[in-house]
């Protein structure tokens, strides 16, 4: 790693130039002392282990490929324990404040009545529904399964991305790639003092059981089935909780209660994590196209006969335009100041956040609000004209769909490459999970762009994952 050169970009594994990772000084002195071709026996021992598992997912933009592994890499993302207490804490407030939303919106509407958020934005999502007016669920609770996307700027300082609270994935491969690390690296781990990450099973599980309607309930993982880009997710999280995967066909509703189709009959299902979206979860209450809900069941979640994971109608708080909203949230709600800082945004239904976008696009990220996966994503300093006129005539033409950021410059983190060891883009995703209370997962889904040069970390555009090591003490 003695050629190794990160550039202006600050670096996960050795820091900055004015503040340097000490933290990290035992690993790099482990790394170091491996040449690059052991390296790169390991990583792909990794791989070919990782393929033999099935640890997969699909890509529906691909015609050839309907399944592929998520790539590995097997040089480790670092955190502190000073620094990961930080964003723990910014993780856990900005849920607080989801929630809070979540449930005034649906309730009494005061931040809209007080014209802290446009009311528009809010009731004129597609993600928000009107069935949820005036239901009450559990603790108050409504995500409680969240995902967390943060960057790393050249200074070294986090900033949230953007919020996933509808159905967050990834968490798998939080587990999976530490089991992996375990396998393949034990020399690298040994005596670093790591903090475990194989309890979130039993964590959802808690989760699930605390929101439902009795005591000692069946809880299930609903799954839109096998074709799912996720769907070895669901039976890990299925396998890790100790409970039944089901599909929608799986499942009834009789008398506004919910059933599970068994061997020995109907079995009754109090708590459910789906992992489908709202359109599809009821056909008799959102898309009656849908083959892969259970009519019926709002009516049952209704009545309060089953609890979900993550409540209907969560869509509108990770809505990429209500996105900018999140700080003005917590300060109404918490009377707090972001712990955890956004990045930069501007909003294109806004005029004049629009004539800053037209006006500088060359030098701007702008975004659809509804899309995921680095979707429809155009980087201004690295598209060609014709992208830029492409997306200057799409803003013209719906500019409530789209928001603008800044280039951040994301951290890099060093990364097995075909010849070398180089620098390549990072983010993380950390998971909490919510029920009485929020638990946040010990590190997170460190999502690397292996393509050189590209700041597009999703597994859908050609990223891969590295392990993330939340230390258990030591340096900041």
């Amino acid at each position: 790693m003695s050629s190794y050169n990160p550039g202006l970009y600050f670096d996960e594994l050795f820091g900055a130039m004015d503040l340097p990772a000490e933290h990290t000084a035992l690993i790099r002195q482990r790394l170091a002392a491996l040449d690059f071709d052991e390296l790169r026996r390991r990583a792909q021992d990794a791989e070919r282990e990782l393929y033999n598992l099935g640890i997969t997912f699909i890509v529906y933009s691909d015609k050839d490929a309907v399944d592929r592994i998520l790539p590995f890499d097997v040089i480790p993302r670092v955190i502190s324990a000073p620094e990961w207490k930080h964003l723990e804490a910014g993780v856990t407030q900005r849920v607080a404040a989801l929630n809070l939303f979540l449930h005034d919106i649906y309730h009494d509407q005061k931040i809209l009545k007080d014209g802290v958020i446009p009311r528009d934005l809010v009731e004129g999502n597609h993600n928000f529904r009107p069935q949820m007016i005036g239901l009450d669920v559990p603790f108050n609770t409504y995500i409680h399964i969240m995902g967390t996307d943060l960057v790393r700027d050249r200074h070294g300082t986090f900033r949230v991305l953007e919020d996933n609270g509808r159905v967050p994935s990834g968490v798998s491969y939080v587990v999976e790639n530490r089991h992996m690390m375990q396998r393949v690296f034990p020399d690298l781990l040994q005596d670093i003092g790591i903090r475990p990450v194989d309890n979130y099973g039993h964590k959802l599980l808690d989760a699930m059981m605390e929101i439902a309607p009795v005591d000692d309930p069946q809880v299930v993982l609903l799954s839109p089935g096998t074709y799912n880009s996720a769907y070895f997710e669901h039976i890990f999280l299925a396998r890790e909780m100790g409970v039944p995967l089901v599909e929608g066909r799986d499942l009834v509703v009789e008398n506004d209660r919910v059933f599970m189709k068994t061997t020995n009959g109907l079995a009754p299902v109090h708590s459910i994590y789906r992992r489908l979206d709202d359109a599809f979860l009821d056909p008799k209450a959102f898309n009656p196209d849908s083959l892969l809900g259970v009519p019926g069941i709002l009516e049952a979640y209704r009545k309060g006969n089953v609890a979900l994971a993550n409540a209907i109608g969560t869509g509108v708080a990770d809505d990429k335009a209500v996105y900018c909203y999140v700080p003005r949230m917590i300060k109404y709600y918490l009377d707090q100041d972001p712990i955890i800082p956004n990045v930069d945004t501007r909003i294109c239904r806004e005029p004049d956040a629009l004539q800053y976008t037209l006006d500088n696009l060359a030098d701007l990220v702008v975004k659809p609000v509804g899309e995921a996966g680095g979707y429809g994503i155009t980087i201004g300093p690295r598209a060609s004209k014709a992208e830029l006129e492409d997306c200057r005539a799409k803003l013209l033409a719906d500019p409530s769909n789209y928001i603008s950021q800044p280039v951040v410059d994301l951290s890099v983190c060093p990364t097995v490459c075909d010849d070398a060891i180089e620098p390549r883009h990072v983010d993380l995703r950390p998971f909490a999970i919510t029920g009485k209370s929020t638990w946040v997962l010990p590190g997170g889904l460190s999502r690397v762009a292996l393509k050189k040069g590209t700041l597009i970390v999703n597994s859908s555009q050609g990223g891969g994952s590295k392990d993330t090591w939340v230390l258990e003490g030591g340096a900041a």
